[in-house]
């Protein structure tokens, strides 16, 4: 007996080249999207960390700043030592604030580092720490280097120390200018007249921009007068009558600078 059995042919179909190359193609895409992710989440995090260093980093300056009992105009700048890569700031400066027309002095602490991708970065912290009292602004503005003689406390040289000191841009400064600020021949800014156009907001009357000076003559003369009447209240007492304007001397010291001026000016009428 013969036994036949059938055979049948089975082939095995593979992937062809361009299935292979479909799949490579889209594997390829995925992991480039993986990695993409990846390094985008390293760097979120690496900047994080450098910015939360320049935080401390500047927090570390304000809370040295709030602790201190007595201040001046400063600007103080360094690299940290316990953050390598960060770069501090801090400024202690003066500005008008025109809704309740006082002076304050403000503390700005700055810290700057550099991201993954080589950009600046700035952190910056600021704060009010305690306004100025009239008393202290006129010392302020008595103040002056005896190696300059003595108008250096009442003329400032640069637009943007004029701008600073009213607490504006320079731009508003400019625009002051050409509204009728006047400055000395040899393009200072004097102190009296930017407090008259600080105070009016950039739009002082016609009897307040006649207060201005512009000569060392009637800058020295201004201060003079003002040094007499502050020296008369302290003598004299302050309940009493000053003859030559008929207000106590108490009420004079209450008085700001512009109208101390314009009463002065009144009287020489």
């Amino acid at each position: 007996m013969i036994f036949r059995f059938k055979t049948r042919d089975v082939q095995k179909k593979a992937f062809s080249l361009v299935e292979v190359s479909a799949a490579l193609i889209i594997l390829a895409l995925v992991s480039s999207g993986v990695m993409v992710v990846i390094y985008q989440c390293a760097t979120s995090g690496a900047n994080s960390m450098l910015r939360m260093q320049a935080f401390e980093v500047a927090r570390e300056n304000m809370e040295k700043l709030l602790a201190c009992d007595s201040l001046k105009e400063t600007v103080d700048y360094g690299d940290s030592k316990s953050c390598p890569g960060v770069k501090w700031e801090t400024t202690v400066e003066t500005f008008y604030e025109p809704i309740t027309a006082r002076m304050w002095v403000q503390g700005v602490c700055l810290a700057r580092f550099e991201d993954m991708e080589g950009q600046e970065q700035t952190v910056e912290l600021s704060h009010w720490l305690t306004d100025v009292s009239k008393d202290q602004l006129l010392k302020k503005m008595n103040e002056q280097d005896p190696e300059q003689g003595p108008l250096a406390g009442q003329l400032i040289e640069a637009a943007e120390d004029a701008a600073l000191y009213a607490g504006v841009g320079v731009e508003t400064i400019e625009q002051w200018i050409d509204n009728g600020m006047l400055i000395t021949d040899e393009g200072s800014f004097v102190k009296g007249n930017l407090d008259i156009y600080m105070l009016s907001n950039g739009n002082p009357s016609p009897e307040e921009q006649q207060r201005q000076v512009s000569s060392q003559a009637e800058i020295m003369a201004q201060q003079g007068k003002l040094d007499d009447i502050r020296a008369m209240g302290q003598q004299e007492g302050l309940d009493e009558i000053d003859p030559k304007t008929g207000l106590t001397y108490r009420e004079l010291e209450q008085m700001d600078f512009s109208e101390i001026w314009n009463l002065m000016k009144s009287q020489q009428r």
